[in-house]
């Protein structure tokens, strides 16, 4: 298994109306991301604008799209609906060309319908809640597998090793809940019920009461659908106080940054993922994503956050391409909306008039407790 850190030294008015006519002066093309760049969840927003500014950085070394370069405009909104709306209040003011790459279930579902009324694509939020995908909504583009994608295969995994007894840990918000009810779908199937159910506050990692819930239901294995802090809090309480189970997350947990929050605790942590593994160069995608990190010499970390902002951009730089760069908001969908059965080196995207869910793709991965992620 390739570490890490050797596998990165190794490999690197306006809104309304659409960018034409706003920036047909322009050299640049804008898109807005707000998202978490400090507090408890910030290496998600770090990690995810790192992966996406690497690839973008690369298009405009090689002239952009039409001469015109494509900048990421970053606010942090660290991961609270509020701040979120605010911002992407100003990212419309600014006429920006899409909101892009939003973390978090919470702060989306307040973005999302501004960028509708607005009639701005929402591109590729880190989030695979289904309350953004369903109904259709034609602003909305998720490059990224579903929640319920994800907690089906980890439920799947946990009855063909012939567990039953599952807790399941949520963030005490949308995203959470969405995870929970992904989770229940799933064991529902199985004929099954979470034996226990508990919850962390966004942003917090006062975890002991959850721990003392979960732990008196003697679960085989916990679900945990929480971001990186509160996830590492709960896993280290509930091996203090004894728990011998498996713990899984999904992917927005942050897999590197679980890892460097738990160390040796992380252990057989298991984590599903919806893009294939930037520490193998099994697929060219990985490969392709190695060796823009390499070329970085330092200024992005290989994992997974960041590669799916590289993949993310990557998607959004096609549908630019597609368009031309003209043709407004309806252009880049209908560009975008072109885009199918298109490889990407191992992973897959396609999108349609009526599908705006480009990947289901998932796999499991596992934390080997020295810095290492095992598929």
């Amino acid at each position: 298994m390739i570490n890490r850190r050797q596998f990165s030294l190794a490999a690197g008015a306006s809104a309304l109306a659409g960018f034409p006519a706003v920036h047909a002066q322009s050299d640049k093309i804008i898109v807005g991301q707000s998202a978490a760049f400090s507090g408890p969840a910030a290496q998600l927003g770090v990690q995810l604008h790192a992966g996406a500014k690497l690839f973008f950085d690369q298009v405009n070394a090689q002239g952009g799209i039409g001469g015109r370069s494509i900048e990421i405009r970053k606010l942090d909104d660290g991961y609270e609906p509020g701040r979120c709306e605010e911002n992407t209040r100003k990212l419309l003011e600014d006429d920006v060309t899409a909101l892009f790459a939003y973390v978090g279930t919470p702060t989306s579902v307040v973005a999302l319908p501004m960028a509708t009324k607005a009639k701005v694509p929402f591109f590729a939020p880190f989030t695979g809640a289904m309350a953004l995908r369903t109904p259709f909504n034609r602003y909305a583009f998720h490059v990224r597998a579903s929640y319920n994608d994800e907690t089906a295969l980890i439920v799947n995994q946990l009855r063909n090793v012939g567990l039953t007894k599952i807790a399941v840990l949520y963030q005490n918000d949308a995203y959470g809940k969405a995870g929970l009810e992904g989770v229940q779908l799933a064991l529902a199937k199985h004929n099954l019920k979470p034996v226990a159910i508990a919850t962390v506050e966004r942003n917090s990692v006062d975890v002991a009461k959850a721990v003392e819930t979960i732990n008196a239901a003697a679960p085989e294995a916990v679900v945990q659908i929480s971001a990186y802090t509160s996830c590492a809090a709960f896993v280290r309480a509930a091996r203090k106080v004894g728990y011998g189970g498996g713990f899984y997350n999904v992917s927005f947990v942050g897999t590197q940054a679980l890892s460097d929050e738990l160390g040796k605790f992380g252990a057989g942590v298991v984590v599903s993922q919806v893009v294939p593994s930037p520490y193998s160069p099994a697929k060219a995608i990985s490969r392709e994503f190695a060796d823009a990190v390499r070329r970085s010499n330092g200024a992005v970390q290989s994992n997974y956050s960041s590669m799916e902002g590289y993949i993310a951009a990557k998607v959004l730089t096609e549908g630019l391409r597609r368009s031309g760069g003209k043709g407004g908001a309806d252009g880049l969908m209908s560009a975008l909306e072109s885009i199918n059965n298109l490889s990407l080196g191992g992973f897959n995207v396609n999108f349609s008039r009526t599908n705006h869910v480009a990947s289901s793709f998932v796999e499991l991965s596992m934390l080997t407790g020295d810095g290492q992620v095992r598929v």
